[in-house]
This record gives structure tokens, sequence and C-alpha cells, in this order.
């Protein structure tokens, strides 16, 4: 079994040395076609509008292959950027850039991609919810292998809230343990039992399943799949006793009307499982 849970700095450090050695393996045959020692200035430039993150990974891709190189960022880690924006300029030795450009674009595509559909998700509800606290966005477990800490690092760039990051970072009841324990209160009650120390979350498929949550105590609920009219009798029911947590077939163009129930919190699995890589580029000056 695991017995650590790993930082952020240790799977950043994993994250890069797991690609560079996918990429690169045994050497990079065609960075040899320049000559050794020569050193060049490359620059990244936006093809796009985004939000710009991953400069961590960006810039220990190319320091794990040249120690000495320099990159000047002209832009803030979560700073959006327009298309032809020159994001990034480095200078380096020539093999070792050539060879850490593709992990080192890959890591800052992917992470940008999702901060910048968080920051949409973001703007889509801003000043919508009736809610007095407002409607948070949260991401899921849904997402790429290995780059779990990566990519809710870039959530919280876009200006998201993270859900539990794994399974021993919180307790989410759902229908199969509700089925197993037998009830609702059931469930809670051997939850309550186990003192863990981490936040604990139910999810209920009705407003009946709600209110049975509600007098049982729970004090943090998941409406799954929900419609608006039961969200909104969900809300309405509640009067603030539980957090609700809204999941399921949520997307830029439902989440605005969700958010209009009241509800606490909209979570979505799209921020981080259907990324499309934001289009930057790296060109070294001739």
């Amino acid at each position: 079994m695991f017995k650590a849970n790993e930082t952020l700095e240790a799977a950043l450090l994993r994250n890069v040395r797991d690609a560079l050695m996918e990429d690169i393996g045994r050497g990079d045959w065609t960075a040899q076609l320049v000559p050794a020692d020569s050193r060049v200035t490359g620059r990244v430039t936006a093809k796009e509008m985004a939000v710009i993150c991953g400069r961590p990974w960006f810039d220990a891709c190319v320091k794990a292959l040249d120690p000495k190189a320099t990159l000047t960022w002209a832009v803030d880690e979560g700073a959006a950027v327009a298309r032809g924006t020159e994001v990034c300029r480095i200078e380096a030795d020539a093999r070792a850039l050539l060879s850490a450009e593709r992990p080192a674009l890959n890591f800052l595509q992917m992470l940008s991609a999702v901060a910048t559909v968080t920051r949409q998700y973001m703007d889509a509800i801003a000043g919508l919810s009736p809610n007095p606290k407002g409607c948070a966005v949260l991401d899921t477990r849904k997402t790429l292998p290995g780059l779990r800490q990566a990519q809710k690092y870039a959530v919280r760039v876009g200006g998201g809230t993270n859900h539990r990051m794994a399974l021993w970072d919180g307790i989410l009841i759902k229908e199969n343990h509700i089925a197993a324990s037998g009830s609702v209160d059931a469930a809670l009650r051997a939850t309550r039992s186990m003192n863990a120390g981490v936040a604990v979350q139910i999810e209920v498929e009705s407003v009946a399943e709600m209110e049975e949550a509600l007098v049982a105590g729970a004090t943090n609920i998941l409406l799954d799949d929900f419609s608006l009219p039961d969200m909104r009798r969900a809300v309405t029911i509640n009067r603030g006793r539980a957090v609700l947590e809204v999941s399921g077939g949520v997307d830029l163009e439902s989440i605005r009307e969700i958010a209009k129930t009241g509800v606490d919190r909209i979570s979505s699995g799209k921020l981080t499982k259907d990324v499309r890589a934001v289009d930057l580029s790296l060109r070294i000056d001739a």
C-alpha cells in the first residue's frame, strides 16, 4: 500500500523526470545535428487567447537539461494573454533546448488549457448566484493519470477550487456505499464512527434522499444529476443547513442556470478530463 501523500513539488519533479525519460530515453539523435556547446535564444508565443499556466514545469524541463539556461517570462502565471503575445524567452544550450522543447511545451499547453477552461467557467457564473457567498467551481478526480497534482494546480490558477485530491483526502458516500450500508443514515453513522479526520460528503439522487441526509445530520451534500427545478427545491428545503454541490451534466452551456439556483458549489470533470491543448509555439531565433 502507498504510505505517503505526494506534495505538489514532488509531483512536479516526477512529472518532469518521466516526461524527459519518455521523450528522450537513450538520447536525442536529431539534436546532435546542432554543433555542441552552441547557445541559442528561443521564444514561446501564444497562437490563441489563453490563461498561461505551467511555468514551473516548463522551467524544470529546460533546466534539467541545461542548468545554466535563462528563462525570462513576459507574463505572470495565471495571466490571460491574447493571440500573438510573446510569453517567454529562453537562452540555453541549443541541443538542450531542442530536446526539452516538446516535454516543456506539453506541460505548458495542457496546464494552460485547464486554467483557461476553468477561467471560462468562473467568468460564466460571475455575479449570477443568489447565494450571498457566491458559487464555487470545483474539479473532480477525473484527471490524466500521473498528472493529478499538476491539473488541480492549474484549476486553482484558473480561479477554481479543488475537490478532494484523492481517496485519502476525503470521504464521498455514493449510491453503492449507501446500498451496501443499508441506508443513508447507516452510511453516515458508519462514517462518523471512523473518526477519519477528513471532510465527509454524501451523494443523493433525489430530493427525498436529500431530506433523508439532512435528517441524518449531513453537512455536505452532492446533488447528482438533479433537474433545475429540483435544484431550486433542494436549496429551499436545505435553508443553508448543508453545503449543496451540483454534479453531472455540467458544461459551459448549463453552468449559468445552475448557478442561478443558489447552490454553493458546482463540480465538473470537464475542467481536467476533456482538455484541448492551448496552441503555443516555441521558435528559435535564426
